[in-house]
């Protein structure tokens, strides 16, 4: 059987039955465990419960998500410390990033979108992250990859996993050319734009992802996303490299096992 990882997942936001059913199949599809990445405080406190339950099958990364209205003071101040104290359970600092739809769809609602705030946020994520020595887990996009890419050297973080990755050839080749690691999705069965980047990015610097409970088109629509879904994305992944299954499913493996520390 080929293993996998699941390298981005919000584990939290499914219900706890369907988690139960899910973390009990794993072993029964391959799947090695999960990185758990983390919305706000309470999604980090319930992400660090669920490795306390599956410790052997859940591995945490700790954050706060973009896409929504942002936290400041007190609260944001809490956020920090409390992933200091929690530091050494968790194998990533993430899910963070710049907030790329809501930003747009608040441009085209005419409404204006200060992203500065956002960037000071990710700013200081990253540098937390060169403190506390971890991977950084990017919710980052098109233009703002850049951004991010500007913000990464600015702190000396090497070890960064842009997830579900879009962009221009040119920011591609520098982040390649940087080290850093995409994640592909279910959609590369069926997003020929996602097929393209597949084709450029260096197959030592990709991982598998669900994005879950995130649902999906083409073959998987209506489906509930399951990790079991990121087989169909290597099968996909080494067609496109023209190497075997098997292949593609060992690199992507110890790809994910050597950015995460797992």
């Amino acid at each position: 059987m080929l293993r996998h990882i699941d390298a981005h997942i919000h584990l939290d936001k499914y219900e706890p039955d369907i988690q139960h059913s899910m973390l009990s199949e794993l072993e029964e599809y391959g799947i090695q465990g999960l990185v758990a990445v983390s919305m706000n405080l309470a999604s980090c406190q319930e992400n660090r419960e669920l490795q306390r339950r599956f410790p052997r099958q859940v591995f945490p990364a700790y954050g706060f998500h973009p896409e929504q209205e942002l936290i400041a003071g007190e609260e944001l101040d809490q956020l920090f410390a409390w992933i200091r104290e929690h530091r050494d359970g968790m194998v990533a600092v993430g899910e963070v990033g710049l907030p790329y739809y809501e930003r747009k769809q608040a441009e085209a609602a005419g409404r204006s979108f200060e992203l500065a705030p956002y960037t000071r946020l990710l700013d200081r994520f990253i540098a937390l992250a060169a403190e506390l020595k971890k991977p950084v887990v990017l919710h980052a996009v098109y233009e703002d990859a850049k951004i991010a890419c500007d913000l990464l050297e600015k702190h000396n973080v090497r070890n960064a996993h842009f997830h579900w990755f879009k962009g221009d050839e040119e920011t591609v080749r520098r982040m390649a050319q940087s080290g850093y690691y995409v994640s592909f999705t279910p959609d590369i069965v069926y997003e020929a734009e996602i097929r393209a980047l597949a084709e450029m990015y260096p197959l030592d610097q990709m991982m598998v992802e669900t994005d879950g409970p995130w649902p999906f088109e083409g073959p998987f629509q209506g489906r509930q996303t399951h990790p079991r879904m990121i087989s169909s994305v290597v099968g996909e992944i080494a067609g496109i490299k023209g190497i075997s299954e098997r292949a593609a499913a060992e690199t992507i493996l110890q790809n994910t096992k050597r950015f995460y520390q797992i």
